[in-house]
């Protein structure tokens, strides 16, 4: 099956990294399928942003802890064909030193980005499988590999992704589907903002500078495509040399 027909469904499209994942594997010639739970206006202008350019966006509009409104979503858009591309991006963090954290915040997270995870990935599979080709890419972050401060259920959260990353790659291997991840570290976008100053960053990354969403995209894309066929069950940092 051509790369221009396979079906893309990036979670979390609302934010940053995952516009520009959407729009790179737009480019690149793939149906969109661009998920958000908030954040309407701004997925809503993607979407026309990318059929104002001759591409091919769908918005889809779940809460991924919602098992059964995700399974719902999802079973809308298998009617019409496999995913064969997942980019699992929807993820938060809700920070607090882990002596002053609510059980709330530590139940949020893992609920959005480990729980999220599964409710999305699960029901895509077998169609995925069955067709013999596939390309999962988890979104985690540098703060699973390094830890940080203030954010011990958030690198809880991408910790656990890692490991799902590598224990699926395993069980699809033989399956013509490759699994990974790719580990952001500090990148400019409105979710980072406020959250490290250039002193900050001048100490934190060997690169002096915060990465681009559109760095994170070009990776994605990459691991979305034939060329990495061979590559499956690896975290792939993209973060300026912080590690």
């Amino acid at each position: 099956m051509s790369a221009s027909v396979r079906r893309a469904l990036v979670t979390g499209a609302s934010g940053g990294i995952g516009a520009a994942i959407c729009r790179r594997l737009a480019r690149s010639g793939h149906q969109m399928y661009l998920h958000a739970h908030q954040g309407g206006e701004r997925i809503q202008a993607l979407a026309q942003e990318l059929n104002d350019a001759g591409e091919r966006a769908q918005v889809l509009r779940f809460d991924v802890t919602d098992q059964a409104a995700t399974l719902a979503a999802l079973e809308q858009v298998l009617e019409s064909g496999p995913i064969q591309v997942l980019i699992n991006n929807a993820g938060i963090h809700d920070d607090a030193v882990l002596p002053g954290m609510t059980a709330r915040q530590w139940h949020r997270v893992i609920d959005v980005c480990v729980h999220g995870f599964f409710n999305v990935t699960q029901p895509l599979l077998l169609p995925m499988i069955r067709t013999r080709w596939g390309r999962i890419v988890n979104i985690s972050s540098v703060a699973a590999l390094t830890g940080n401060r203030g954010q011990v259920n958030y690198a809880a959260a991408k910790g656990a992704l890692n490991s799902a990353t590598r224990a699926l790659a395993l069980e699809l291997a033989s399956r013509g589907v490759t699994v990974n991840a790719v580990a952001p570290g500090i990148i400019a976008t409105d979710m980072s903002e406020g959250h490290f100053d250039a002193a900050s960053i001048e100490q934190l990354v060997p690169m002096k500078r915060p990465g681009s969403a559109d760095e994170v995209a070009h990776v994605v894309d990459f691991l979305a495509g034939e060329a990495a066929g061979y590559i499956t069950g690896q975290v792939i940092s993209v973060n300026g040399g912080m590690i």
